[in-house]
């Protein structure tokens, strides 16, 4: 295992030096599934080096990613799930907010989790049962026990503007009772912030297997909880994800639940 964390590492960086030297050259920005979906040809840099990378060095695991999908079907059990770029929209923009995102699992369970920011020079990293950590050093989710004192995260679906459940009523009801919130734009970026307690709590829906593969494990390996909006399972997919210390998330899950 420790061979593929530390292949996920040395990956990752190569990656987000991609995006952080192309970070203030023009773009080539287009859309997806929806106005509001982009990709930019950073992101398929990004995407071809992790591709070429992780198939070279290990051709028996399987791939699959935001840009291409599913790419190797290996025989060996483990399955890496790759964000070339999360927080494309920020990125697009000029926002320097954005990260590498790399999950690996064994038969379905989550075993590694790295995400690395290249702007701030913070990576991200968490191997199952051995804790997480923020550039080698142990990090634990926050100790805040209400809501009213809490700083929270969340973000909207690319189908935002014609979902029947768009998360609005959910950020409006947390909104009159938690003391903040951000709204980011980076999904793994916020998981990693509620492991290292800058975020006290976490919450979106409709995100993506990508989205979540790292972050869910570095803030679980963090001392965190996680779940889906009925406080099972947080499902690989990504569909529900609540995340938060130990004292918030069943608060959060009360507000959802209302």
């Amino acid at each position: 295992m420790s061979e593929r964390l530390d292949s996920a590492i040395e990956i990752a960086r190569e990656a987000g030096a991609i995006l952080r030297d192309r970070f203030d050259e023009p773009r080539t920005i287009e859309t997806k599934s929806t106005a509001i979906d982009l990709v930019t040809d950073v992101d398929r840099a990004s995407d071809a080096l992790l591709v070429e990378r992780i198939t070279h060095a290990f051709p028996d695991d399987s791939l699959l990613t935001e840009e291409a999908g599913d790419v190797q079907h290996g025989d060996s059990g483990y399955r890496w799930v790759i964000d070339p770029l999360d927080g494309t929209t920020n990125y697009a923009h000029g926002f320097p907010h954005f990260a590498v995102s790399i999950g690996i699992e064994l038969h379905g369970v989550r075993e590694i989790g790295v995400v690395y920011d290249p702007i701030k020079e913070e990576l991200f990293h968490a191997e199952r049962g051995r804790g997480a950590q923020l550039n080698g050093k142990a990090i634990q989710v926050s100790e805040t026990e209400s809501l009213a004192r809490s700083l929270l995260a969340t973000g909207f679906a690319y189908d935002v503007h014609t979902a029947e459940n768009s998360n609005l009523e959910y950020f409006r009801r947390f909104l009159l009772q938690a003391r903040a919130i951000r709204r980011a734009g980076s999904a793994a970026l916020d998981l990693c912030y509620v492991a290292c307690g800058r975020f006290d709590g976490f919450w979106e829906l409709s995100l993506h297997a990508w989205d979540v593969a790292a972050g869910l494990l570095i803030v679980d390996e963090a001392g965190g909880c996680s779940s889906d909006l009925e406080g099972g399972a947080a499902p690989a997919s990504g569909a529900e994800v609540v995340a938060g210390n130990a004292a918030i998330h069943p608060l959060l899950l009360e507000v959802i639940r209302a």
